[in-house]
């Protein structure tokens, strides 16, 4: 499925987004709306409604096939926002991992083989590979993973609890956590800080902002790097 490009968007910075159905993809998709300066591509295994007034290409096929749609992109950014939760996959360990892991390597080795030259990937605060935590340490063998790849630039973003709209009923804890974010937020200080919720909506205006970023290395946002990320901007 695919809308036509603006005007004068050969010049555009062309940016694939692998993840494009969850929180934060849609996000991405939406807050880049009226972007003539960005050139989007989403890569998925399902089809999503575009967001009103969107002018991208959306890509669906099996993730098996996915190397082929991210090289169909040509793109010299890739933003990766996959991820499921191990309520999502009945507490599976091996499934969480598949994505979350598996899945998100591959779109990484995928998009490096066809020239990309910077990575943006969402993971989660607190992520380390030697966490006793799964959840934080398959996301901090994600990234590591990711790093032994050498892309030119990688931006590895740290966000607390995200906000926003998520499909699935909510669980109770889920509920709690975002009504009482406001308050918890500010009694987080000092080495607590990066804790603090983000909404996805502005998690993404991170995103497209560290888009085409010139210096290369390998750069972890956490809630403080990532607020100096949109005052640049």
């Amino acid at each position: 499925m695919s809308d036509s490009l603006p005007a004068g968007s050969a010049n555009a910075l062309r940016v694939v987004l692998i993840g494009a159905t969850g929180m934060v993809g849609r996000q991405v998709m939406a807050r880049a709306v009226g972007r003539d300066d960005i050139r989007l591509t989403a890569v998925a295994r399902r089809e999503v409604p575009l967001p009103p007034g969107s002018r991208m290409e959306m890509l669906l096929s099996d993730p098996a096939h996915w190397p082929d749609a991210i090289a169909a992109a040509r793109a010299s950014v890739a933003v990766i926002a996959l991820g499921t939760t191990i309520r999502a996959v009945g507490g599976d360990q091996a499934a969480f991992r598949a994505v979350d892991h598996d899945l998100v390597v591959a779109a990484a080795r995928a998009a490096k083989d066809a020239g990309v030259r910077q990575l943006i990937v969402v993971t989660s605060v607190g992520a380390d590979a030697g966490s006793r935590n799964f959840y934080l340490s398959v996301k901090g063998e994600t990234e590591d993973a990711l790093a032994r790849l050498r892309f030119d630039r990688l931006d590895i973003l740290h966000p607390g609890l995200l906000l926003g709209y998520r499909e699935g009923p909510l669980r109770l804890a889920e509920r709690v956590a975002m009504l009482g974010s406001p308050v918890l937020d500010l009694l987080l200080h000092g080495k607590f800080r990066k804790y603090r919720s983000f909404k996805a909506a502005t998690l993404a205006d991170v995103i497209l902002a560290l888009a085409g970023a010139k210096a290369g290395g390998r750069f972890v946002h956490e809630y403080d790097a990532l607020r100096r990320v949109l005052r640049r901007s």
